[in-house]
């Protein structure tokens, strides 16, 4: 019958928790008196009793402090009177007997020597006669013209040379335009190659540079003369 097959294990199942139940209680009783026995069994260590004695020392004596005694001071001068001088009295002179102009005799004044009129007074040098000025020496005093400031001109016949794109700014992408202004002399040669506006990179402008020095141009000429001539030339660096 399945009805009490279901009643019997229930009532098995029932009875193995009342055991293992049984058994959790009787393992925490066994516990609990294991511990309250090693508790009685351990003596209880006896507090002991410090006694700390503390004793006032007094403070060293503070040595009193030395009177300082001012010296004692001197005594004034006595005033010394002021002796009054009598001016001394000068004597009179004695006042001379006068004497009659037709009575005394007339001095009679000395006659000028020969050697006072005679000698004539220094003449004054003589002008020195101008040195002659060479045409050398004139030369050597004027200075030297300076070069012409170049002109701004806005073309010039030159072979410009390609700059070498970087390899490294090929890679990283790096474009922009390198403006380079140079100056050509008298004979066509390049002077001055400074760099006007940066491409925003220096690997760029640097090969714009050498680009430059390695360019070569003919003499600007105005009127039939050559004259210096000045120029921007931009180098535009771009991946297209």
């Amino acid at each position: 019958m399945p009805f009490c097959r279901n009643t019997d294990d229930a009532v098995r199942v029932k009875q193995r928790i009342a055991v293992v139940a049984a058994l959790v209680v009787a393992i925490h009783v066994a516990a609990l008196a294991v511990a309250f026995t090693m508790r009685e069994s351990v003596p209880l260590r006896p507090i002991e009793s410090h006694t700390i004695t503390a004793e006032l020392i007094s403070p060293a004596p503070v040595p009193a402090l030395a009177t300082i005694q001012s010296p004692p001071t001197p005594p004034l001068p006595k005033p010394v009177p002021v002796q009054t001088v009598k001016p001394k009295a000068q004597p009179r002179p004695t006042p001379k007997p006068k004497v009659n102009s037709w009575a005394a005799p007339l001095p009679v004044g000395q006659a000028p020597s020969q050697h006072d009129i005679a000698t004539p007074e220094p003449s004054p040098p003589a002008p020195a006669a101008p040195s002659p000025v060479t045409p050398a020496a004139s030369a050597v005093g004027k200075p030297t013209l300076a070069l012409s400031a170049p002109k701004n001109v806005s073309h010039l016949d030159c072979s410009i040379v390609q700059p070498d794109y970087p390899a490294l700014s090929r890679r990283r992408s790096e474009t922009g335009t390198a403006m380079v202004r140079f100056v050509v002399g008298l004979t066509g040669e390049i002077e001055n190659i400074e760099l006007k506006k940066s491409s925003g990179y220096d690997r760029l402008d640097q090969a714009a540079l050498d680009a430059m020095h390695s360019s070569s141009c003919k003499p600007y000429l105005e009127h039939g003369e050559p004259i210096r001539a000045a120029y921007t030339q931009p180098f535009n660096f771009s991946l297209d």
